[in-house]
Order: C-alpha cells, then structure tokens, then sequence
C-alpha cells in the first residue's frame, strides 16, 4: 500500500496517530530515497532513458557499426560497461537504486554486443549476419550470446539485486530455448514448433519465477519480469494454437479463468491482464460462430455477468474465513509468500 498524506490524515481522523506524529513522519518519507519505482514524472525519466540507452544497444542497433570491425565494437562495449558500473556503483552510494538498477541493466544488455565483436575479431562468426539481427531472426549461433549474457546477468544481479536487471535475464532465456530448439533442430524450425517451444518455455520460466517469488518473498520484486516474459510466451503460443474443437476452445477459457484466480491468489495483475484478454476473446468467438445472430447470447451473457457479481458479492462476505482455511493447508513457505501479499 503506497502512503500518502492523505493515508496519514485519515489515521489522525480515527485518532491512530497525532498531527504532529503524521507531520514527522511524512518529512522523515520525504527524506528517505525511493528504493522501489512508482509512478511519478522522476522514475518515468529514469526509465526512459534507460530504455532509450538499452534500445540504442540493442534494439535499434544499425550497420553503423559495423564500420568498427570486431575489435573495435568489442572494446567500445568495454569502455560503455565500465561507464554503466561507475553510474551504478555512483547511484547506489547515494541511494537512488532505481538509476543504479537501470545502469547496471544497461551493462547487461551490453553483454551480447560485447561477445558478438569478439566472436567477429577471432573469425569465429559462422555467416555473413550481423549484430542487428540478434533480436529479430532465431539462428543457432546466438547461443554463445546469450550463453555469455545469462553469465554476466546472473553475477551483475547477484553483487548489485535490483529487480530490473532480471529483465534482460528473462528475455535471453527465452530467446535461448528457441535458439537452442534451432541448433537441435538442424536449422528447420517450423512456426508450429516455435509455438510450442514457447508454450513450455513459458511455463517454465513462470515455474522459475514462482520458485524465486518464494525465496525472495519478504525483499524486493525480483520474479516481476519473470513472470511478464513467461506468461507472454505462454499465453501467446497458446492463442496461437488451432483448433477446429469447441472441446479444445472451452478448454482455452477454462485456463485463462484459472490464469485470472492464480493472478489474484498471488497478486500478479499479468496473469489477470491475460487471462481476461483470453476470456474476452473466447466470448468474442461464441458471438461470432457459435451464437451468430442468436437474441439469446446476449440476455444468456447478461445473466452470467450478474451471477459472476453475485458470487462477489459472497466471496467478500467469507473471505477471510476462506482465506484462513484455505491457507491452513498450505507449505509455511507459500502461505508467508500469500500473507506477504496482503
């Protein structure tokens, strides 16, 4: 829950704390620097220009640099990751973790560069591709990228632990699995192969994430991103996927709706986010196909929503004594992950 002044004065209204309490409390807020991001003009400058400096990196990388040749593109990496680790290094003795996060994030970003100019230096690059399309076509080649990224990833995130730089962790962990689904492949690989490649790439990296919200369930928001790219890589193959059965289609919603009960059980508003995306879309196809033209539908539609509210409703009667009961059974670990999440 973010604290506001307003939070404060309605715990003097209800006599909790005193007006001078609130007053020093809310000067003693405003001198501590933010650890965590909120929505504010200064975090949405910061990660702005982080995103602008990561995307300079990777993303909107031209031929310009290819001019510098192997050695050139692996030294000038060099010198932009000891300036990213001096920013960080800098940011994070003054306390303002989310621009040292950032930097050391852009430092890993750098990695895949870095190992590209090498590989191009030695002769050791297989073909006549170039760096800019690391992040659009899957080849086998990749691999020694984001193998190195994935290295350098773990060790900056294991000294500095700030939640953003699993970022580009996730994202390389799942261009790893199709990359790697390349090479094991022979080079072939068919757009329903990388469909289901992502569809167990994604479970398993919300697995990952899970077992990380976990173990770091009383510090910082580490699995956020974690969770966002597996979700994404699931439920994005799993739309993808055809299929002529209304068995198969019912199915769909059904693990969208248990998408959207996992998202509120663990606070995860990408699983809800999806998961209602999914649902959505599964309505959308019973209006056009199935129920075409029918004055039915929509009275039936109707009806459904009111009884979904209803059942609100009586969830929030007895929800703590469901919650109670429910969790009574549950792990110690995972029912102090669910109460940290209150």
């Amino acid at each position: 829950m973010k604290i506001t002044r307003g939070t404060l004065q309605s715990a003097v209204d209800e006599n909790i704390l005193s007006s001078e309490q609130a007053d020093n409390l809310v000067e003693h807020l405003r001198g501590c620097p933010t650890a965590g991001p909120v929505f504010d003009f200064t975090h949405v400058l910061y990660y702005l220009g982080g995103m602008i400096a990561i995307g300079a990196m990777s993303l909107f990388m031209n031929l310009g640099w290819e001019s510098f040749g192997g050695f050139g593109i692996f030294f000038i990496s060099l010198i932009y990751a000891a300036i990213g680790l001096l920013l960080s290094n800098k940011f994070q003795a003054k306390g303002y973790a989310i621009p040292a996060g950032i930097c050391a994030t852009f430092v890993v970003a750098l990695t895949p560069l870095a190992i590209y100019g090498i590989q191009q230096a030695l002769g050791l690059w297989p073909d006549d591709t170039t760096y800019r399309e690391y992040h659009r076509y899957i080849k086998w080649h990749w691999l020694y990228m984001e193998l190195g990224t994935l290295a350098v990833g773990v060790v900056i995130a294991w000294k500095y632990k700030y939640p953003f730089l699993i970022m580009p962790i996730a994202v390389t962990l799942w261009y790893l699995t199709m990359d790697l689904t390349a090479m094991l492949s022979g080079g072939d690989i068919t757009w329903e192969l990388r469909k289901l490649v992502s569809l167990y790439s994604g479970l398993l990296m919300v697995g990952l994430a899970f077992w990380v919200d976990v173990r770091a369930r009383n510090s910082a928001d580490y699995p956020f991103w974690l969770y966002l790219f597996g979700v994404l890589a699931f439920w994005g193959s799993l739309s993808l996927q055809h299929s002529n059965s209304e068995l198969s289609k019912f199915i769909y919603l059904c693990i969208n709706m248990i998408m959207i009960g996992v998202g509120v059980l663990l606070v995860r508003r990408v699983f809800v986010i999806f998961g209602a995306l999914g649902s959505c879309g599964y309505l959308g196809h019973l209006a056009e196909d199935v129920f075409q033209d029918s004055w039915l539908f929509p009275i039936a539609l109707t009806a459904i929503g009111l009884l979904v509210i209803c059942l609100g409703v009586l969830w929030q009667k007895n929800e703590e004594s469901i919650t109670r009961k429910a969790q009574s059974i549950l792990p110690a670990a995972f029912r102090e992950l669910l109460e940290s999440k209150q």
